[in-house]
């Protein structure tokens, strides 16, 4: 692996990341400067924190904290894609898909988190 672009928790997070700053567009106004900006936010963190972990990878305790870093943004983005529902800016369906994504990118985190060696 030459790149942490080459992870697939780094591309899955980053297509997620994608498709919530698609769907957030189509938010009402007065949710510009708080949950659309909240959910945009949590969702980038994750990747970005996974390319954090990836350069520290020489250093295990360093590589776990970055990715459960990320897996806490992760977990963030999805309490926003609950409150997208609930307030039914998003339908059943693309909460769905988009929960399910996440919770993807949950278990790749979790595989790295508890291998750190396999990714030296």
């Amino acid at each position: 692996m030459s790149s942490f672009r080459d992870l697939i928790a780094y591309k899955k997070s980053f297509a997620l990341s994608m498709e919530i700053f698609s769907i957030t567009k189509s938010f009402p106004k007065e949710e510009t400067y708080s949950l659309v900006d909240q959910i945009r936010r949590s969702s980038r963190s994750v990747f970005a924190s996974i390319t954090e972990a990836y350069k520290k990878r020489r250093y295990p305790n360093h590589f776990v904290s970055k990715l459960t870093d990320a897996n806490m943004e992760n977990g963030e983005t999805q309490a926003w894609l609950d409150a997208s529902l609930e307030c039914n800016y998003i339908t059943n369906e693309k909460y769905q898909e988009l929960n399910n994504q996440s919770e993807e990118v949950t278990r790749l985190l979790i595989y790295m988190i508890n291998n750190p060696e396999k990714f030296k």
